[in-house]
């Protein structure tokens, strides 16, 4: 039987919250309709709400979602349905998301959202410069009796507890093979890398230049080096062999440049 793409949508999502819910001790879920069309969403764990005048901790939070006929095109139908004090959620319940309240974007998940809800619940993630509720926000900028996050769990949190966590798998340290009875070890240690290596072609190459160099022998002139009889200046025989020349050259003095006003005459 053929499924519109709605469909199928809805049912990847209850299958991405079970898994959720198998994978947290934060979230319970309700749900309803076949495919679910509403959910009611249970997070247990540390927020805030102001009962008579006083802010406090709250460890129990209600929100309900539902999945409208345009879903996913549209965002859902989101409502805090316990109280809640919160800068970006409103005193009725209305939950304010940023960008996605008016930029919705189809690919992002039900068990993707949740995990924004409970950011947001656990004041992991909140903004007091656009906020729905302005006095919760002005109570945030101004508090210092509380410490953010108020709860340190992600939503995952059994998932990351039992260490399934995707992470590339670190590759397993490669195995010597162990010398033969016949056969001496060898030092592969940087100042003796194993022959046939790179390593040990460069090596071999350094010892068999070093080898050649050794056996040459500069090559010595049997008479004492002499001042040049082509030579028009002075010159002197120095240490070690060395000839120093010398001669004094007279330079004539430059032209003097043309000044402003000067005329120029051009020859061909």
């Amino acid at each position: 039987m053929h499924e519109s793409p709605r469909i199928r949508r809805l049912r990847n999502d209850f299958a991405a919250m079970e898994r959720l819910g198998a994978e947290s001790s934060v979230l319970r879920f309700r749900a309803e309709g076949k495919p679910a069309q509403r959910y009611v969403i249970e997070f247990r764990g540390r927020s805030l709400a102001r009962e008579r005048g006083k802010v406090t901790i709250r460890d129990r939070h209600e929100v309900e979602i539902k999945l409208g006929s345009s879903y996913p095109r549209t965002m859902p139908e989101i409502r805090w349905l316990t109280p809640i004090y919160h800068p970006n959620i409103s005193e009725i319940g209305m939950v304010c998301l940023g960008g996605y309240g008016t930029h919705w974007v189809p690919s992002l998940n039900l068990d993707e959202l949740c995990g924004m809800l409970w950011d947001m619940a656990r004041f992991h993630n909140y903004d007091i410069r656009s906020p729905y509720n302005r006095e919760a926000a002005l109570w945030v900028a101004n508090q210092s009796s509380f410490l953010f996050p108020l709860d340190a769990r992600a939503l995952r949190d059994l998932r990351v507890a039992l260490g399934r966590v995707e992470s590339p798998t670190p590759p397993a340290p490669p195995v010597e093979p162990e010398p033969s009875a016949q056969e001496p070890a060898i030092d592969k240690s940087p100042s003796n890398p194993a022959p046939g290596s790179r390593a040990g072609k460069y090596a071999d190459f350094v010892r068999k230049f070093a080898a050649d160099l050794s056996s040459l022998t500069p090559a010595r002139s049997d008479s004492a080096p002499r001042v040049p009889a082509a030579w028009t200046g002075t010159g002197a025989e120095g240490p070690d062999g060395m000839i120093i020349l010398d001669m004094e050259v007279e330079l004539r003095p430059a032209p003097p440049r043309p000044q402003p006003g000067d005329e120029i005459f051009f020859i061909d």
